[in-house]
């Protein structure tokens, strides 16, 4: 039987909620799965209480240049430390706004926020597909191994455009299947950002339908061979730029 949209969320919330709370860096086992196989930014001081829950698969922001006064927004934020990286590139004219549907993520972040003086990050609570954000009104998406992990990724990517400006761009991070992905899937394995995972060719052409234009894969790494069950699911990590027209 195939999951319901509210299982799969509160899946990713009770994970998520977890990693919220710890204090030590998570750098991935084959259970943890390959949201947890962390790229840390190098060359840049970062909170350390960013640092210790990092979750991620790539590195979205090696692979796009901005420019000082962009409002960036950070799709899964969790404790912030690709918003606090952005924040010292966007300067004070810049903006960066991180979301996440994860209450204890949120709260975590803005606490770092306000202790280390960031004035011009802010952390919003809510989902992907319904975002709090004004349309037109971002020149960078960025993510990093999230958007597997929503149910409706063609509602997301919807929201994507509409809140980017004409010309702005995304730079996101992601898991994709390496195979064809199988129809029957248990909530741990959609929220260790496996079973959630579409294929290359999916994956670009739920941003083509989005409206999104000058797509392009980066891999990021070598297939991830996961044995999540007995059949083992075999994913990697791809970096997504793409466009919206003028």
């Amino acid at each position: 039987m195939s999951l319901t949209e509210e299982q799969i969320k509160n899946a990713v919330k009770e994970r998520y909620s977890k990693l919220a709370v710890l204090s030590q860096p998570c750098y991935g086992t084959e259970s943890d799965g390959p949201c947890c196989d962390s790229t840390l930014p190098k060359g840049m001081s970062l909170p350390s209480e960013a640092l210790s829950i990092v979750a991620s698969c790539g590195s979205p922001l090696a692979n796009v240049q901005i420019r000082e006064g962009y409002v960036v927004l950070d799709l899964g934020s969790g404790g912030g430390v690709d918003v606090f990286r952005a924040s010292k590139l966007v300067g004070e004219k810049g903006k960066v706004i991180g979301l996440d549907a994860t209450p204890g993520m949120i709260f975590r972040a803005r606490e770092t926020a306000k202790k280390h003086d960031y004035r011009n990050v802010e952390f919003r609570l809510a989902e992907i597909e319904h975002m709090p954000i004004e349309s037109n009104s971002v020149d960078l998406v960025i993510s990093n191994c999230v958007l597997n992990l929503v149910p409706d990724k063609q509602l997301a990517f919807k929201e994507i455009y509409r809140v980017l400006r004409p010309g702005g761009r995304i730079s996101v991070s992601d898991m994709v299947a390496t195979q064809p992905s199988r129809k029957v899937v248990n909530p741990e394995e959609w929220a260790a950002c496996i079973g959630g995972a579409v294929t290359f060719d999916e994956y670009k052409d739920l941003l083509q339908k989005a409206g999104f234009r000058d797509i392009k894969g980066l891999d990021e790494s070598h297939p991830i061979n996961l044995e999540m069950t007995s059949k083992g699911i075999q994913v990697k990590s791809v970096t997504w730029k793409a466009t919206k027209p003028n």
